[in-house]
């Protein structure tokens, strides 16, 4: 008996413990939640005032800070443009190198240095991406403010996360996949391409979204190497271009509520863009998933 009441003593020491913990796990992400919440219900409940499809075909083409109307759509070319551009040159490169991280640098010197360079991207202030292509690429090379201009600062904080994200993913590919390849006399570079990355390719896509989702809100890097504009210019390469992040804070800062109200539209329309763009990558990517394709 006396052991049976131990037993029984330890039991729901242990239960009251792990209840313990689950009320604090349940509690964190309440606490997390709920910012969350309240910046998107403001962002939603402010941002339907200006929503309509006057603000998504118009520019703020002579359009005051105290004049009715006006809208985004300038900004929003700019911002889907400068965001594929980013992922056009940070996405192959990023990949690029998480490829040569896992399958061909084995640990050494020059694996650990990229590595050591990843890991301080990651940390690099937005800022300073744009004033590096600030001093280089307009300042050094006299180009001039651009679409341009602005997603290469922006790939260059989206390199790190799609490194990051693409080498855990090719990480987690069971190194038997790999084996049964090599077996059969595939070459290495056929098995990465035909075996591997397919076998990653749900995550490696979650993880460019993620970085898409990093870059989409910056507005220190546009500001340094976009410039402001009120009106529409398609040619990323050619003239300041306006972009949502830019609109937002140039809207904010004039003192009329017409302008604020754009400027929590413009949040908004940002927010679904981002969310518009995730839902599409998780439909390629279930699209593409081995579950879907042995089916």
């Amino acid at each position: 008996m006396t052991v049976q009441t131990g037993i029984h003593s330890i039991s729901a020491a242990r239960r009251a413990k792990d209840r313990f913990v689950q009320v604090l796990v349940y509690l964190s992400f309440a606490l997390a939640v709920i910012p969350l919440l309240s910046v998107l219900w403001l962002v939603v409940g402010n941002g339907l005032k200006r929503f309509d499809l006057t603000f998504l075909t118009h520019s703020m083409r002579n359009i005051g800070a105290t004049d009715p109307g006006g809208g985004a759509y300038h900004a929003i070319v700019g911002t889907l443009e400068q965001v594929l551009l980013a992922s056009l040159i940070a996405v192959p490169i990023g990949l690029l190198t998480a490829v040569y991280l896992v399958e061909y640098g084995n640990g050494g010197r020059l694996s650990r240095i990229i590595s050591f360079f990843v890991d301080v991207m990651t940390g690099v202030p937005s800022v300073v991406s744009g004033l590096f292509i600030l001093a280089f690429w307009i300042l050094i090379l006299g180009m001039t403010y651009s679409g341009f201009a602005g997603a290469l600062a922006l790939s260059i904080l989206m390199m790190p996360v799609v490194v990051r994200s693409a080498e855990e993913m090719l990480r987690l590919v069971p190194h038997e996949l790999r084996e049964a390849s090599y077996a059969l006399g595939v070459p290495k570079w056929r098995t990465i391409v035909k075996v591997v990355l397919p076998t990653a390719f749900t995550g490696i896509v979650t993880g460019v979204m993620l970085a898409v989702a990093r870059v989409a809100g910056e507005t220190a890097p546009l500001l340094l190497t976009v410039f402001i504009t009120d009106s529409i210019n398609t040619d990323p390469f050619d003239g300041p271009q306006m972009g949502l992040p830019l609109y937002v804070f140039d809207q904010a800062q004039r003192p009329t509520n017409t302008a604020i109200d754009r400027a929590w539209t413009g949040a908004l329309t940002l927010i679904l863009i981002v969310m518009l763009l995730n839902l599409v990558a998780r439909l390629i990517a279930w699209w593409r998933s081995p579950a879907k394709r042995g089916s």
